[in-house]
């Protein structure tokens, strides 16, 4: 067995096939990073072409010693589809489609579900059946969840959601909470800039505040044992969150929250943090200090982002070597329950990459 064997599990990997559309959902409406007009063509071409191709993922894998990619459908996915019947049928077959992309390649890939929540008792029924009849390790849901049309969302701390919740607690499966833009109809302050509305603001600003809504609804007071994870170092909320503490303290007790704790201590104990799409050293700093090592997690935000970009970084980070460790790859053991040969020595968690080229941000 190569060292690159037992090398890093990234979380945030994304896939997406054409079959998406044959079963009757709009692939036009994959907003955000499919928003072609937006991105410089060669970047884009080479995103669309490696969305659906294994072979590519497998060489950048190996290229950059990542062991395991966990997959999942590119936003918006499922949650994009306001028809209720067609998200019900899309989510069930792409999962099928997926579970055989896992299976032809088991010690690379893991699966995270997509999620009907137009549905919320036929998204709790796919979750279980991908979990324990699928080998699935979780869910990955984008953000609000359109209802009838694109202007109408449903939030994760809305009432419907919360027997949804339940069943995510019951099964012991983490919960990705994946970026999208704004509501149309809530995009004001973008106009005149609409590069803003997708990954170079808008998604990180549209997931802290749904993050926020979840720790103030009460949610994890209710399901203490939930574990939700962040991309993109947190979507700034390690270093935005002690100030959102601060200022609740001064808020009188009908508009403060249904929070029984500081907003804080949610983040340390029901939250991981990955640093898919993000490599700057001085967030990854912070957020060491405000929830440490042990709840930080390495991704790369693939295709989006390329391997040797993000590997480059992360091997060159000035921190420990049992940090280093902790981050790549043994705390995606523990949270998705993956089974592990021996620990590996420091020297495994550095594979650096050289003939892939750079991209920007998804």
């Amino acid at each position: 067995m190569s060292e690159r064997d037992a090398g890093k599990i990234a979380l945030e990997e994304h896939f997406y096939l054409p079959s998406f559309e044959t079963y009757g959902a709009d692939g036009s409406a994959l907003d955000g990073a499919s928003k072609a007009h937006n991105y410089d063509q060669k970047y884009f071409a080479t995103v669309q072409q490696r969305l659906a191709d294994v072979n590519s993922w497998i060489e950048d894998m190996d290229r950059g010693g990542i062991e395991r990619m966990v997959l999942s459908l590119t936003q918006p996915g499922i949650q994009g589809i306001p028809d209720r019947k067609i998200a019900v049928d899309t989510a069930k077959r792409m999962n099928d489609e997926l579970a055989q992309m896992v299976t032809a390649n088991p010690k690379r890939f893991s699966g995270f579900a997509a999620v009907p929540l137009q549905d919320v008792r036929a998204a709790g029924d796919e979750l279980e059946r991908t979990v324990s009849q699928l080998g699935f390790k979780g869910v990955l849901i984008n953000g609000y969840t359109n209802i009838g049309d694109a202007n109408t969302a449903q939030y994760l701390d809305e009432a419907p959601v919360w027997d949804f919740w339940a069943r995510v607690e019951a099964l012991g499966v983490p919960v990705y909470l994946h970026p999208r833009p704004p509501l149309p109809n809530q995009r004001r302050v973008y106009e005149g800039y609409p590069v803003l509305v997708d990954s170079p603001w808008g998604f990180a600003a549209e997931t802290a505040i749904h993050t926020l809504r979840l720790m103030l609804s009460g949610l994890f007071d209710r399901f203490p044992r939930l574990q939700i994870i962040l991309g993109h170092m947190g979507e700034g909320l390690p270093f935005l969150l002690p100030r959102v503490e601060s200022r609740l303290r001064h808020m009188t007790a009908a508009v403060r929250g249904k929070q029984q704790k500081p907003v804080t201590s949610y983040l340390r104990e029901n939250f991981y943090v990955t640093t898919a799409g993000h490599f700057r050293s001085q967030p990854l700093l912070d957020t060491l200090l405000e929830i440490g090592a042990e709840r930080l997690l390495f991704s790369v935000d693939y295709p989006y982002e390329t391997v040797q970009e993000q590997v480059e970084w992360f091997d060159s980070l000035a921190i420990s070597e049992t940090d280093r460790r902790r981050i790549a790859r043994e705390n995606a053991l523990e949270l998705l329950r993956l089974s592990s040969a021996a620990t590996k020595s420091p020297a495994t968690m550095k594979s650096p990459v050289t003939t892939q080229s750079s991209t920007a941000a998804k």
